[in-house]
């Protein structure tokens, strides 16, 4: 079994844990890739880590590893599916961060984890992308993301106007600070501190979610996520923002931006009694109240 690590920050209050996971995936006979800059970060006096290769791109791990481990936060697991992109290799998220929704596995329960990989006791959870179509020219073969797309006002306090379009027909023209178009995974991101709604994983849908809209009737909306999204934004700057996750590029107020799913989706390791209700209820502290 060969299993790939990308972290952007180590943290030094997971040394031990760090050090335990590449014991126990030596001990296992797994072949270890990590990620170069994050190799670079690692103390030299972790053991095992003379046996790792490295790697720096999706290339360079495509076809050669079974698992990819995202080791840090939510937004290295974003980070995670940009590098894996289109390769299929299913992503387990390992929770150094804070909230930690989407790398659920906490530090207490590594060798667990490993324990259900090595005995095959885990399923895949295939998560839905939303990809900028036109977008390439912008942000190159990464013109996807995990949870949201967004578009947002630049060089100005003005509201922007997003008239919004699904399947060709004509839906709404946004006045707002900005719009957000998210995945099921997304919803629970700034859409959900946005008022959006939570959506789960394979319910199959997207969530047009306004920012700051300036009128009292205008609410998300949730479309399936096999439909074609278009946006043309209005300004008084010449320039707005799009985003996909947290990657960010100017673009002029007469570009119109089409929207869909990806062609390809990310893979997310589960094991039993992972799922995301049992996460919704223990991150969100649903039942918190001493009447329960």
């Amino acid at each position: 079994m060969n299993i790939a690590l990308y972290g952007k920050k180590y943290n030094s209050d997971f040394f031990s844990g760090f050090s335990e996971l590449l014991k126990t995936l030596a001990e296992n006979n797994v072949q270890v890739f990590i990620h170069r800059e994050f190799h670079e970060q690692l103390p030299n006096e972790i053991p095992a880590l003379a046996a790792a290769k490295v790697f720096e791109s999706k290339e360079d791990i495509e076809g050669k590893v079974d698992f990819l481990f995202s080791i840090g936060g939510d937004g290295t697991l974003l980070q995670s599916a940009l590098l894996v992109g289109s390769s299929g290799i299913p992503v387990l998220g390992i929770n150094t961060g804070r909230l930690g929704f989407l790398s659920g596995i906490s530090q207490e329960n590594i060798k667990q984890a490993l324990q259900n990989i090595f005995e095959k006791k885990y399923s895949i959870e295939q998560r839905t992308l939303v990809s900028f179509i036109n977008g390439a020219e912008y942000f190159g073969e990464n013109n996807f993301a995990l949870n949201e797309l967004t578009v947002t006002k630049k060089d100005t306090s003005s509201m922007i106007t997003i008239h919004t379009w699904v399947d060709d027909e004509f839906v709404n023209s946004y006045w707002a600070d900005g719009l957000i178009i998210a995945t099921s995974t997304g919803s629970t991101g700034y859409s959900l501190s946005c008022g959006g709604p939570i959506l789960s994983p394979g319910c199959g849908n997207f969530v047009i979610t306004p920012i700051a809209p300036h009128g009292l009737t205008v609410r998300p909306f949730v479309i399936s996520n096999k439909s074609k999204i278009k946006l043309k934004v209005e300004s008084r700057s010449e320039n707005f923002l799009a985003t996909l996750d947290s990657r960010s590029v100017t673009l002029p107020s007469s570009f119109e931006l089409q929207i869909s799913r990806a062609v390809f989706t990310l893979g997310l390791v589960r094991f039993p009694g992972d799922n995301f209700i049992s996460t919704l209820r223990n991150k969100m502290m649903w039942g918190a109240d001493k009447r329960n």
